[in-house]
């Protein structure tokens, strides 16, 4: 296995015959979950991901693991759970650029994971281990439980992709800066946006938050800056990568997952960072492309098409 991940999944829901849901009277249920998002980027591009979490022993759930087990990732360390129910949310795509989202996941199944529910066997098959900053803001039990899951990880020769990915909504902001810094610590991939780097830091320049959170402790800090691109950091080096253009941002949902996917799959294939990073811009922009928060991820062909012309041109000029 070449990557595992923990982390809620939910069933999404997005109003189809309005933009606002106040005026909605029909939906599309889909399932949404960052962790997921990338495990799908990264399944799409040929490797084998694992999953690691709980949904609710409900319809839900079991239509939301067969979907998940239907995109190529294992399952098999996904429990159900009888006392809770499956997360939920509602997600408003005005436009491009003004996506509302509302959850509805307190007291979910994922919610209720432990360190209990990890089997340290099954994590040691894995080359890397990505975590979010949102599973930790779930309940204290899922804290220790990402604790847990990167001491395994350490012991076992993981690397450890540590996406922060900030959800306000979820915790006091003096708790996620405490919580995302301690994690930042114990990583050995980071992969902030400068936001969440002036969140973490109380710095804004790149190459400030860059070296801050080397200074943290990790081996490379890739530094997303949105649709101009992401710089590299690592104790020699550093790069600023220009992204891809795109026409029109229709879902900028799920971009950042898509980025995450793209960084993993250079570095499992050993790519030079510079390339790592052009891929992982590439996948973020292609996953703008499409509603919802993981359809327009790539498989290698269409990645493929969409970095080169024929002749072999970087498009992102």
């Amino acid at each position: 296995m070449d990557v595992v991940t923990i982390g809620e999944t939910m069933v999404v829901l997005t109003p189809e015959s309005s933009p606002l849901m106040r005026y909605a009277h029909s939906y599309s249920r889909k399932f949404g979950g960052a962790e997921t998002n990338v495990a799908f980027g990264l399944t799409r591009l040929g490797h084998q991901v694992g999953w690691i979490s709980k949904v609710g022993d409900d319809e839900f759930g079991k239509s939301l693991l067969s979907f998940v087990r239907g995109e190529g990732v294992d399952v098999s360390e996904v429990k159900l759970e009888k006392t809770a129910q499956t997360g939920l949310y509602f997600k408003e795509v005005r436009s491009g650029d003004n996506v509302r989202v509302q959850y509805y996941r307190k007291g979910s199944a994922a919610s209720t994971m432990s360190p209990s529910d990890l089997n340290e066997a099954y994590i040691a098959k894995a080359k890397y281990l990505h975590i979010t900053g949102i599973t930790p803001a779930l309940s204290e039990s899922c804290y220790e439980t990402i604790i847990r899951v990167i001491e395994i990880a350490k012991a076992n020769g993981l690397k450890i992709v540590f996406d922060p990915n900030l959800r306000k909504k979820l915790w006091s902001e003096e708790q996620a800066r405490k919580v995302l810094l301690e994690i930042a610590a114990l990583a050995d991939i980071i992969l902030p946006g400068v936001d969440e780097g002036t969140f973490m830091f109380g710095e804004t320049d790149p190459e400030t938050l860059g070296q801050l959170f080397l200074d943290q402790g990790a081996q490379v800090v890739i530094l997303k800056t949105g649709a101009k691109g992401a710089y590299y950091f690592t104790k020699d080096e550093m790069q600023f990568v220009p992204g891809f253009k795109v026409k029109t941002v229709i879902d900028p949902v799920g971009a950042g997952d898509g980025f995450a996917a793209g960084v993993i799959s250079g570095l499992l294939d050993e790519l030079p960072l510079e390339e790592v990073v052009k891929r992982a811009n590439a996948v973020g922009a292609l996953a703008t492309q499409v509603v919802g928060d993981f359809e327009g991820l790539p498989d290698r062909e269409e990645l493929r098409q969409f970095m080169c012309e024929p002749t072999g041109e970087d498009i992102s000029r």
